[in-house]
């Protein structure tokens, strides 16, 4: 017996496009299709405020904040190979 498709991308907890906004000189926010806030990547370009409050460079929270957005890409590869198994 084939495996229950799951709903449609509107049925989705977290809808697609994910994007990336950057509304201040701080953070990154990865949104969902509904405008949901998924993640907050915070940044701080001056090293030593960077230092003591441990957070990341403007580019290492960019690279994380696309990655995290990627997530949904694999996990619907991989939900639609299973189905077709």
């Amino acid at each position: 017996m084939r495996p229950k498709r799951i709903g449609s991308d509107a049925d989705r907890r977290f809808p697609p496009p994910w994007t990336i906004e950057e509304p201040n000189d701080a953070c990154f926010i990865v949104r969902d299709g509904t405008g949901q806030a998924l993640g907050y990547f915070y940044f701080e370009e001056e090293p030593g405020r960077r230092s003591a409050a441990k957070l990341l460079t403007r580019d290492d929270a960019r690279r994380l904040a696309v990655n995290f957005a990627k997530l949904l890409r694999p996990a619907r590869w991989m939900l639609r190979a299973y189905l077709d198994f």
